[in-house]
């Protein structure tokens, strides 16, 4: 049903469509060729024929986004778009996607950032790839990701962490400084000795117990996506 969705989409945007799934008359299976593998993806197989090359289900490559993402900003049935920076070839030299190339996603749920420190999530459908000369393609892709959603990188949370354990641990610093010099000002490593572990403590603590992180992705910013589906596309020069 969404495939048929996506179709009459296409079809109202005014884009040729390219029939995939069943096989043309007079279609003979040429040989299979094999993409460059992205880690995690689950094929490298692509099927070539004298008319068509098929990108096997399970294969991946990436897409970049083509203006900023902020999953604060953004809802289900939101529409994103994303370019395909490089042309893709076969390891045997086929070429199966050009350049500038471009592909269309649905944000189908988002999970918003949730207390303890649980970073928001974004789960897109990439539906439509749309060649240079404007042939659009009906597709089936989710982000190569675990759980197959988008959020922020463990380095970013860890950052995070961080600026809360140094920031309330200046905190303590101070305080313990403070408490140090009002009976006697020898006991100023002290008063850092105890104010220090209580303050970086009481951020970690902080940074723990605080809402997660927002996504937020910027214009050119990558992201590797697996097919759900064979990817039917016509053949094209080199």
């Amino acid at each position: 049903m969404k495939r048929i969705l996506v179709l009459f989409l296409i079809f109202l945007m005014g884009l040729p469509v390219n029939a995939e799934g069943c096989p043309c008359e007079g279609e003979q299976v040429c040989g299979q060729e094999h993409m460059f593998c992205e880690k995690g993806a689950l094929s490298n197989l692509v099927t070539i024929t004298n008319l068509r090359n098929i990108i096997c289900k399970g294969n991946a490559f990436k897409v970049a986004y083509s203006c900023k993402f902020w999953s604060d900003c953004a809802k289900a049935g939101d529409r994103v778009n994303f370019d395909v920076p490089n042309a893709i070839y076969t390891q045997e030299g086929t070429l199966l996607i050009p350049a500038c190339s471009k592909v269309v996603a649905t944000v189908i749920r988002i999970e918003k950032q949730r207390v303890p420190n649980k970073n928001a999530r974004v789960y897109l459908n990439f539906e439509c790839l749309i060649f240079p000369d404007g042939t659009a393609y009906s597709m089936s892709a989710k982000p190569l990701t675990k759980d197959g959603a988008l959020k922020e990188g463990p380095w970013n949370t860890a950052g995070k962490l961080t600026a809360y354990t140094l920031g309330l641990g200046i905190v303590g610093a101070g305080t313990g400084t403070g408490f140090a010099f009002i009976p006697n000002p020898a006991k100023l490593g002290v008063g850092y000795a105890i104010g220090i572990p209580v303050g970086t403590t009481v951020g970690l603590i902080t940074g723990l117990v605080t809402p997660g992180l927002k996504y937020h992705a910027k214009a050119g910013e990558e992201v590797s996506i697996i097919l759900c589906e064979d990817l039917s596309l016509k053949k094209q020069c080199n």
